[in-house]
């Protein structure tokens, strides 16, 4: 794999070296696996990493002292980044903007890794249009009391509707009990109208397995159904790559899968250790993504329908965003409910003196 420094271990890959510091220190206690065995995963995915995130701009989460320790999101590039890892400047709702890296081969994952990135969360855009998304991204989010099997059969069902525009979807474990679909897409559309589609998405999903999905912002409103996660489609809203680990105790992987093995799937199976021996066998099953970019049209005209025909429109953001054009009131429902009975309280008395 490399070669030993002291302390340090020289990997090679991609034509490059790169230095892993401290290769020895635990990353997972519960299961004994060090930096060192994070960094020989991603060699084993090599390719699929790398596909997963070129030239995107990446989000790093990292855990410097492992899963128990501290943790942070990184989106600005380190200022000791390698001049061979490209970045690109994105803007954040605020009006902010940062630099962040674009990771453009395995060599890249393996720096990161160093630095005790687990998890990559790249941006639905590549560094040449960072303005115009070129995936659609639908996260399946089971609430208390669902999980993954409660989720397959909505993922089957969103597979159905995305054909019936003509769509194809390619489906990932999150690492944890949901599940994500990734739709490429011609880069041609914003931020809002690509979540727009995300909406409609989800709205179409709630009429077709009434009781079993929600598009409801609010958690107290959700109840025990799988939550279409519409706000992750906005703007500086990621969500982790295929192939990421996960920081949980047992090192689950956000692992691709081909839409006949989801029946079968169970997100235990794909982790650190697991997952390189199906990836030798089964090569990254989301490879030919890269041969599609799919047009929103149909479903841009779904929501213009759900508009015109149901009344329904925009739905609330992150409470971290300004607030968006269109946008309904962004308040608590049982909250909202508390407020209007305090008023009509104040005007009954008003009435009475």
């Amino acid at each position: 794999m490399g070669t030993s420094k002291g302390e340090a271990v020289e990997l090679e890959v991609a034509g490059r070296t790169v230095r892993l510091s401290n290769p020895h220190k635990v990353y997972f206690p519960e299961r004994g696996y060090t930096k060192l065995d994070v960094a020989a995963y991603y060699l084993a995915v090599a390719d699929g990493i790398a596909r997963a995130l070129r030239d995107r701009p990446t989000t790093l989460e990292r855990y410097p002292d492992g899963v128990d320790g501290e943790s942070f999101f990184q989106k600005r590039a380190p200022k000791n980044l390698p001049e061979w890892i490209p970045t690109a400047r994105i803007s954040f709702p605020s009006g902010r903007h940062a630099d962040e890296i674009c990771p453009a081969g395995p060599a890249a994952v393996l720096w990161a890794a160093n630095l005790g990135c687990l998890t990559f969360h790249p941006w639905p855009v590549r560094r040449a249009a960072t303005d115009h998304p070129d995936e659609l991204r639908i996260d399946l989010d089971p609430q208390p009391g669902t999980d993954f099997d409660d989720a397959v059969p909505v993922a089957h069902e969103l597979r159905a509707l995305l054909d019936e525009f003509g769509i194809r979807g390619w489906p990932k474990t999150s690492g944890g009990r949901g599940i994500h679909v990734f739709v490429p897409i011609e880069p041609r559309w914003t931020f809002t109208e690509v979540r727009r589609c995300a909406i409609a998405i989800g709205r179409e999903l709630e009429r077709r397995m009434a009781g079993r999905v929600t598009t409801a912002w609010w958690k107290e409103e959700r109840g025990e159904r799988i939550f279409v996660d519409y706000n992750q489609t906005a703007r500086d809203r990621t969500i982790a790559s295929a192939y990421s680990v996960r920081p949980k105790p047992h090192a689950p992987v956000s692992a691709p899968l081909r839409w006949e093995e989801l029946d079968d799937a169970h997100p235990q199976d794909f982790d650190l250790k697991t997952m390189p021996a199906r990836y030798a066998e089964a090569g990254d099953v989301h490879a030919d993504m890269e041969d599609h970019a799919f047009g929103l049209e149909p479903l841009l005209e779904l929501a213009a329908r759900d508009e015109h025909e149901h009344e329904l429109g925009d739905l609330p953001y992150p409470p971290d965003y300004p607030k968006m054009p269109g946008e309904p009131k962004r308040v608590q429902p049982s909250r909202a409910k508390k407020e209007k009975e305090k008023e009509q309280e104040k005007e009954q008395d008003q009435g009475q003196e």
